[in-house]
């Protein structure tokens, strides 16, 4: 008896999930199709009824984000997408720069886990992180009051200084100048925030 469309979705949303996480802790090229099925019970010819490639599930794992796990953090860092202001602009710097996030491996953003990787993905791959990226230039964009300059520039701005912060940090995750990194992007996007308001 053949499983159902409702079985079949839930079942890719698992391996989705799994996969995203195993990317995360390992990178694209650190996890195999084998270990992202066995994560969640299945076999490699389980894979195929799913997905055509690896790199197919791996674009899908970096889209799932900003609905999935990056929807649970944007709650529990109560941002408030009806409200976007500079104030819950400041929240989500705050809450994305946090030492939390930044030990949070399985459920960090995969702009800070997979850079590199991405770097040397395909352009569907590239897109999916781009997408990402939109979607945080976005929030920022609809949160700012400017009254001078170029809200994008200045959204991206802080965009910039989030993630780039949070991947130096994570380079050094051992280290007092991770914190230090965090604290100055944190202090330099507060700022910018500011400097709209004025």
């Amino acid at each position: 008896m053949p499983y159902s469309k409702v079985h079949k979705q839930q079942t890719r949303e698992l391996i989705v999930e799994n996969a995203r996480v195993l990317f995360n802790r390992h990178g694209f090229h650190g996890v195999s199709i084998d270990v992202v099925m066995e994560s969640v019970g299945l076999t490699r010819g389980g894979f195929y009824n799913h997905f055509k490639s690896k790199e197919e599930l791996y674009r899908e794992a970096v889209s799932s984000f900003l609905m999935g796990r990056g929807a649970q953090w944007r709650d529990s860092a109560g941002i408030d997408l009806k409200n976007l202001d500079p104030e819950m602009a400041r929240q989500m710097l705050k809450s994305y720069l946090s030492t939390e996030h930044l030990g949070d491996i399985d459920g960090q953003c995969p702009m800070i886990a997979l850079p590199s990787d991405v770097a040397r993905e395909k352009p569907d791959v590239q897109a999916s992180y781009q997408m990402l990226l939109e979607a945080m230039v976005s929030l920022f964009t609809d949160g700012l009051n400017c009254r001078t300059g170029d809200v994008r520039r200045k959204a991206l701005s802080l965009a910039a200084l989030a993630v780039g912060g949070m991947v130096l940090a994570r380079s050094l995750p051992d280290s007092s100048l991770a914190k230090e990194i965090q604290d100055a992007a944190l202090t330099s996007a507060n700022e910018l925030i500011d400097s709209d308001e004025a």
